[in-house]
């Protein structure tokens, strides 16, 4: 089966924005259970966008010697290198990030109605806790957060069941409680809609 130079263009070039939209976004994935954060989504779907290029441009096969494709192929060359910097860029930056702030991914339960789940990302550097909650819904899917909050002294309070869940007719709530010593600063209450 042989397609036209056009579509094998576009679904190239797609494919390849597809991984620099995730790159850069605040998007996460959880597959039985355990959660692919953004850049690792960016870094699979920038792999599968050059195994399918690669395999549409065999698939091209003699057509690909007029002088038309090679045409469009010139003019989408710069914007398929654009692309794929930016999104190395971003699933770099995204992975370095976790690394620095040794985030920490962790699905809580109870799940809510629907399989509505919250998946919390909690970051230290220094002598600040960042955390941020995500609604993940039955696609396993979470296209951006849901909130944030601040602790003071790099305190993780969801690590440490500082923290409390419940589900209703509408979605979730999720709020954060510090201590004494290592207080929120800023957030702390969260709603958890999956959009039912």
């Amino acid at each position: 089966m042989s397609l036209s130079p056009t579509v094998s263009t576009a679904v190239g070039t797609g494919s390849l924005a597809l991984a620099a939209v995730a790159s850069w976004s605040s998007l996460l994935l959880v597959v039985q259970g355990r959660v692919i954060p953004g850049w690792g989504v960016s870094a699979a779907l920038l792999a599968m966008s050059f195994v399918l290029r690669r395999a549409l441009t065999r698939a091209g096969g003699p057509a690909d010697a007029s002088g038309l494709p090679r045409k469009r192929a010139t003019r989408a060359r710069p914007v398929n290198v654009l692309l794929i910097v930016t999104a190395a860029l971003g699933t770099g930056w995204g992975a370095v990030d976790d690394l620095i702030s040794d985030a920490d991914y962790q699905v809580l339960r109870p799940a809510g109605p629907g399989g509505c789940t919250a998946v919390v990302r909690e970051t230290s550097f220094l002598v600040i806790g960042n955390g941020e909650a995500y609604a993940v819904g039955r696609t396993g899917l979470a296209l951006g957060k849901s909130g944030s909050w601040t602790v003071d002294d790099g305190f993780r309070p969801v690590d440490a069941g500082a923290y409390d869940l419940s589900w209703g007719q509408d979605g979730g709530a999720l709020r954060i409680r510090g201590t004494a010593t290592d207080p929120v600063l800023d957030g702390g209450s969260t709603d958890i809609d999956c959009g039912w």
